[in-house]
């Protein structure tokens, strides 16, 4: 790569698409176009609903290897789950209610019956979400106003699930683990060491990609959900009794009775329902039937038997016995064969899909977050020729082994973690509730009756169980909002810092009418080939134009000015995304409109303009970028700090070369300082 320097005071230089105003979704850079989902049926549904069984349902799916746990371990000294209760009848019967009735109302209610409605095209997300209210004028433009609600409850939301990331792996793989102890206590001292060696194998596997293993994550998953449902099935057989505690009467008793232990176990009963947005976030994965028909055919019975046997196991054994209820309920035997190792093996791998599924969860999330502008650029590494989606970022990945890992280390226990869990995940429920609500009014028309019959119920649900995990916070649950707080920072940072420079840039662009006319009566130098300069605007002289005509003195035959804009949809097809205008003087002006789950690739693109009348050969073809040294003492309005932190991040993000695809021998970086 070539590089030349210079230095010039104020005059920003788009080698990335800058951030605009805030009723413009950034810039980026697409290839390729993805349809939504056609509607499947037969074997094909059936293949798609396993494979969402695998990867939507692996968080929400290995809730039983700690949940009753956590709600009625019960040991007089306190020993086993520090905030179970003891499992008497009353007391079973009112937990199993709960968390019957917040899988009910939760899962099937909200996400699947209503949330799942609201895709952009396609894609679900809390981010595709608050994309969606973006474009609720239905022309693709905000209305004034209305833009940073959205976004802002959107990247709390984006950060929120962050701080997830750290601890669904974390709590997934040593609730799995903690069957050694089960096996023998003698083991005990194996759970955090075997855990942490599970854990960092997973994540140095990830560069490979997940499409090998990926396809074995639906049978796996199906085996285990039969497993778990047999076995519950077993001890319901033996107390059919348990099953009583599908009246709502139980829970509300429940919580009559024990006042503030009653609604602090809220925050435990919680757990049933963590993974519960993933159903939503993985939509445009495989689309909304699947996801239903593998909830209500497989998932749901399978987890509900589950947490029934769980209690019926508790009925039957005297108070203080039981420390483990699911490892307990599975020290089975079948035709003569005990089932506990096989079980702990089966946990062990569907707590490993689960805790891939969170981190591919993380990749695509930073990556739509990178793309519409609201995260500094990374390495993203597309693991598969086939599938588009499937990418590895190297940088996230090794923050989330280093935060899972330190996690671990430092609560040791499911029971720790679970104090930890859940706060993160109600949040971003809530702010899920409160972005469908908007997209109701909005986007739909819906009254503010009919809209608000939506958001009170499922509101004060996730209301209740954030007050109810809030309590937590000092015993763990700050970890999560921390990092989620530190993300929310890092991205509202990079968009502001962004927006700040496109301003700067906007105020010293030179018209293209001037500058052509100018151009006209002092003609440079033209040498052949084609020279490509990045432009934030689709209208004016970009800045490193302007520098190379300085210093250089010379211009291409043909000059294609290229501005990338991330729309607020997921896709959009390459021959409808591009606009180009002959400027004249070999001066052309491309526009390519893009989704912002699309990739960046600027040659492809240039190529689809040759019946637009740009030639261009790729050995003749030179990309021209600007590479920014920013000065904080400027007059930007931003804090000193914000100013060091955009600075740091501007520093430390990936050169736009690969952003944009483009080929390193071909790309010359012009380098300027900017006052911010």
């Amino acid at each position: 790569m070539e590089a030349a320097s210079s230095t010039a005071p104020a005059a920003p230089a788009p080698e990335v698409p800058a951030a605009p105003a805030a009723t413009e979704p950034p810039p980026a850079a697409a290839e390729p176009a993805h349809a939504p989902h056609a509607a499947p049926r037969g074997r094909e549904l059936a293949l798609i609903s396993l494979g969402a069984l695998g990867v939507v349902y692996g968080d929400i799916g290995t809730s039983p290897l700690y949940a009753i746990k956590e709600c009625l371990a019960w040991a007089p000294d306190g020993k086993l789950s520090p905030h179970a209760v003891p499992p008497t009848f009353e007391n079973v019967t009112g937990v199993l209610s709960l968390m019957f009735w917040a899988l009910l109302l939760v899962v099937c209610l909200k996400y699947l019956a209503f949330v799942l409605r609201a895709d952009n095209k396609g894609e679900g997300g809390i981010l595709a979400l608050a994309a969606l209210v973006e474009d609720s004028s239905g022309n693709g433009k905000a209305r004034p106003g209305r833009l940073a609600i959205p976004i802002l409850l959107g990247l709390f939301g984006t950060g929120l699930l962050f701080g997830d990331g750290a601890i669904t792996p974390a709590i997934s793989v040593l609730g799995a683990m903690e069957g050694l102890s089960e096996q023998s206590p003698a083991l005990t001292y194996l759970i955090v060491p075997v855990t942490v060696g599970i854990l960092i194998g997973l994540f140095v596997v990830q560069r490979h990609g997940t499409g090998r293993i990926g396809a074995a994550f639906g049978p796996v998953m199906l085996v285990w959900f039969f497993a778990i449902g047999a076995i519950g099935l077993h001890w319901i057989l033996i107390r059919p009794d348990v099953l009583a505690a599908a009246s709502p009467v139980h829970g509300v008793r429940f919580l009559a009775t024990h006042g503030k232990t009653g609604f602090l176990l809220v925050g435990l009963v919680f757990l049933v329902v963590t993974g519960g947005e993933a159903l939503y976030a993985d939509m445009g994965h495989f689309g909304k039937r699947p996801i239903r028909l593998a909830w209500f055919t497989i998932a749901a019975p399978a987890l509900l038997l589950n947490y029934f046997g769980q209690g019926a196991l508790l009925l039957g054994s005297p108070l203080g016995t039981v420390k483990n209820p699911f490892y307990s309920a599975a020290d089975l035997h079948v035709l003569g064969v005990p089932i506990l190792i096989p079980m702990l093996v089966l946990a062990t791998m569907a707590a490993i899909i689960a805790s891939q599924a969170l981190i591919s969860g993380v990749f695509s999330i930073t990556r739509q977050a990178m793309l519409l502008g609201f995260w500094p650029r990374v390495s993203v590494v597309h693991t598969s020729a086939r599938t588009e989606g499937q990418i590895y970022i190297p940088e996230m990945n090794w923050l989330l082994m280093a935060g899972t890992i330190a996690v671990v280390l430092q609560f040791r226990t499911s029971s720790g973690l679970a104090a930890a869990y859940g706060i993160a995940v109600t949040g971003t429920m809530g702010i899920t509730s409160v972005l469908f609500y908007l997209v109701c009014r909005r986007r739909w028309g819906y009254s503010q009756a009919a809209a608000l019959a939506f958001l009170v119920p499922f509101l004060a649900i996730d209301l209740a169980f954030f007050a109810a995990n809030a309590a937590k916070i000092l015993d763990g649950g700050w970890f999560p909002l921390a990092i989620g707080v530190c993300v929310f920072v890092v991205m509202t940072t990079w968009w502001r810092g962004r927006t700040e420079l496109s301003q700067q840039m906007d105020a010293n662009v030179v018209p293209d009418e001037l500058f052509l006319a100018d151009l006209d009566v002092s003609p440079p130098p033209r040498v052949r080939g084609t020279a490509v300069f990045m432009s934030s605007t689709p209208g004016g002289i970009p800045n490193v134009l302007m520098h190379h005509i300085k210093h250089n003195q010379v211009l291409h035959q043909q000059v294609v000015l290229f501005s990338i804009h991330t729309r607020p949809v997921p896709w959009i097809a390459p021959e409808g995304g591009i606009e180009v205008r002959d400027l004249g003087y070999g001066f052309f002006r491309v526009v390519a409109k893009v989704g912002f789950m699309q990739s960046p690739d600027v040659p492809r693109i240039l190529a689809r303009c040759a019946a637009q009348g740009i030639q261009s050969q790729p050995m003749t073809t030179t990309y021209y970028l600007g590479r920014q040294t920013l000065l904080t003492g400027g007059r930007a309005r931003m804090a000193r700090w914000r100013k060091l932190l955009f600075g740091f991040l501007s520093r430390n993000a990936r050169p736009p070369t690969a952003f944009f695809n483009l080929p390193p021998n071909r790309v010359v970086e012009l380098g300027l300082q900017i006052e911010l």
